[in-house]
């Protein structure tokens, strides 16, 4: 740590991150500089807010840290000029990309497709859809786990979820890669191919609208199509984007925190001994310190909307402020000994779901129950699992993704 100092941290070498978390960079800032400005080549450089209650009060107060698109959004911190053949961006249509009171009405529209009766009823079908997709790869006794397992089930939950057929839900899978991974070789597309994607995946949406609407069931889809606030419904881009959201917000977050969760239990086999023997006692700890130990979503941008101070440090209206939440979930001012994985953690106040506000995520029972029926079911049919090799990072700054994690399942 003495080793480090400002000019060693760069958030934008992308290539760091396949590395790993850069979590000694963060470390120091919490430590020595907790709101940072860190330089950009070509813009005007962005805040880095390192510590727990600083991105804990940045979050929940979005009349001054601006969500709204139209003040630069949440994802990027390093500018890149709009080349003038590049489509109008919907972000301003995005909940992501929202500040209260719109933010506000929209979000009291989707709740009505996450109420704990529409979630609770997905429990049994989501350990119907785990035990299938375990009896399908254990009896190989290898596997790579991310694509066999921890990006199946979330792909099939949400698939079920809004009412995608069976033979297109790889679709999804293919569309949210291209969408998200656009920065790594495995996944990197043309611009004009990730444009195809979101077009590709708003025709789908729209046509799943017009069924639902024909012949209205008991589902999300015709919950969220219904749903009226002050006389409001939703239209149909409305619709479009919130099904792009949950299919790549749902599917990829929950896909990482199961990949993070299992790497970890590679590197520390004590926990996943411990889990193993008492899966009734430590399954809502497991999960806790799965989701905080992940936090997939590294970071979050938001946008000055006034001059302020924070910790002696004058930001002004306008300037781009990054919040991590890979740093305050390791924050040793909230967490004792942050680096160990430890599933008995008791109190685990992570903020991997973003720390309340407006913008908590509206997914967050959801990934709880996928990520619980999978290790206990894991737990209760394979008693130890190796690593064949290491993992496989997604090169970006933004989602702390791996793409492969080669495992062997031990008898």
């Amino acid at each position: 740590m003495t080793d480090i100092d400002a000019s060693h941290i760069d958030l934008l070498d992308l290539d760091r991150f396949t590395e790993g978390v850069p979590h000694e960079w963060f470390t120091w800032l919490r430590q020595n500089d907790p709101v940072h400005f860190h330089e950009e080549p070509d813009g005007p450089g962005f805040w880095v807010i390192t510590r727990y209650d600083d991105v804990m009060a940045c979050n929940r107060d979005a009349g001054t840290f601006s969500s709204a698109a139209a003040r630069g959004g949440v994802v990027g911190l390093a500018e890149r000029p709009a080349s003038d053949d590049e489509a109008p961006s919907a972000a301003g249509n995005l909940m992501l990309f929202m500040d209260p009171p719109d933010h506000t009405r929209y979000r009291r529209l989707v709740n009505r497709g996450f109420t704990p009766r529409m979630i609770g009823r997905m429990e049994e079908n989501i350990r119907g859809l785990t035990t299938t997709i375990l009896d399908g790869v254990l009896p190989r006794g290898e596997s790579d786990f991310v694509v066999d397992v921890a990006a199946e089930l979330p792909l099939e939950v949400i698939a079920e979820l809004i009412g995608v057929p069976h033979e297109d839900r790889h679709k999804i899978f293919d569309w949210s890669n291209r969408m998200i991974g656009a920065d790594d070789p495995e996944y990197a597309v043309a611009q004009e191919a990730l444009f195809e994607a979101q077009v590709e995946m708003f025709m789908y949406a729209q046509g799943l609208a017009e069924k639902h609407r024909q012949k209205p069931d008991d589902d999300i889809i015709t919950a969220l199509l219904s749903a009226e606030v002050d006389g409001e419904s939703l239209s149909d881009m409305d619709f479009n984007l919130f099904f792009l959201l949950l299919s790549v917000a749902g599917n990829e977050t929950t896909r990482n925190a199961i990949s993070h969760g299992m790497n970890a239990f590679l590197e520390n086999p004590d926990q996943y001994a411990l889990l193993a023997s008492d899966p009734e006692r430590h399954i809502k700890g497991a999960v806790e310190e799965i989701l905080r130990w992940a936090s997939p979503v590294l970071y979050f941008r938001r946008n000055a909307t006034r001059d302020l101070e924070l910790r002696g440090r004058t930001i002004h209206e306008g300037d781009k402020i990054s919040i991590w939440y890979i740093s305050a979930n390791r924050d040793e001012d909230h967490f004792d000994d942050p680096f160990t994985f430890d599933i008995t953690r008791d109190p685990n106040p992570h903020i991997a779901f973003g720390g309340g506000g407006p913008h908590f995520c509206l997914g967050a029972q959801l990934a709880r129950m996928e990520i619980q029926v999978l290790f206990e079911e894991l737990v209760a049919r394979v008693p130890r699992i190796e690593a064949v090799g290491p993992p496989d990072r997604l090169r970006s700054n933004f989602i702390g993704g791996i793409k492969h994690l080669p495992v062997r399942f031990a008898s």
